[in-house]
């Protein structure tokens, strides 16, 4: 199958700096999205190190006989060590950390996803959103266990608190699975400043509307601002073609 993509960041209407990261390899091969935190410095700096020690690691093991999954899983625990050893280095940064959420596609095997925090994947398919990955929060915890509904789960004041992130000594797992695409399926990586905006179905009425990706990106964007923009906004869209 044909891919086409594209990315697109934003500051959004009431952060002063951009603490969102996020890389589309030129060949098409992987993607990801980093939503860091920690305070100005920290939060640029931890997405960024994720998403480029998770790019240089994929780019040296591309060939390697190693499955998809085990790169895959191996890069995100190499951008934790590698924020990490930041934090030492620069201790007025020891809080910050990140998430991440990442697509590899491999010839020859079936597509991976990493996810750690609650930046989102998404897949559209036959006019119908689903999200593929589940946050690391509290919230989504409690969710799961039926402590509080949906309509809760969007305002509930523990809705940031992450029970996972990139930067912490204590991160043992990484989750990493299968992804089942089929042409015409659109992938959507984004961190929660989208999320937080946009319900799941203004989401998919946009993804819906606009075939052009850049302009479905700018929708996206400029669609979470409208409804306050109160965080980063970062999309990267994967269109699966003939």
């Amino acid at each position: 199958m044909k891919i086409n993509f594209t990315g697109l960041s934003d500051p959004g209407l009431i952060r002063s700096s951009n603490q969102d990261a996020y890389y589309t390899d030129p060949e098409g091969r992987f993607f990801i999205v980093a939503d860091g935190m920690g305070g100005h410095a920290g939060g640029e700096e931890a997405s960024r190190i994720a998403t480029e020690e998770i790019q240089k690691y994929l780019l040296n093991n591309w060939d390697s006989p190693k499955s998809g999954q085990q790169i895959l899983q191996e890069a995100c625990f190499q951008a934790n060590e590698a924020i990490l050893q930041d934090q030492q280095n620069h201790p007025e940064r020891a809080d910050m950390g990140t998430t991440v959420v990442a697509v590899m596609l491999r010839p020859g095997e079936s597509p991976w996803f990493a996810h750690v925090g609650d930046s989102r994947l998404y897949r559209f398919r036959d006019s119908q959103l689903q999200q593929i990955t589940q946050d690391h929060t509290w919230v989504a915890r409690a969710l799961k266990m039926g402590d509080i509904s949906p309509e809760e789960a969007r305002v509930h004041p523990f809705r940031h608190v992450l029970s996972r992130c990139l930067g912490r000594e204590d991160l043992m797992e990484i989750d990493v699975q299968p992804l089942d695409v089929e042409k015409s399926d659109r992938l959507l990586l984004c961190s929660d400043g989208l999320t937080e905006e946009l319900i799941d179905e203004k989401i998919a009425s946009c993804l819906q509307e606009h075939s052009l990706l850049e302009k479905t990106a700018m929708f996206l964007v400029e669609g979470a601002k409208q409804e306050g923009g109160h965080d980063n906004i970062t999309v990267v869209i994967v269109a699966f073609e003939d």
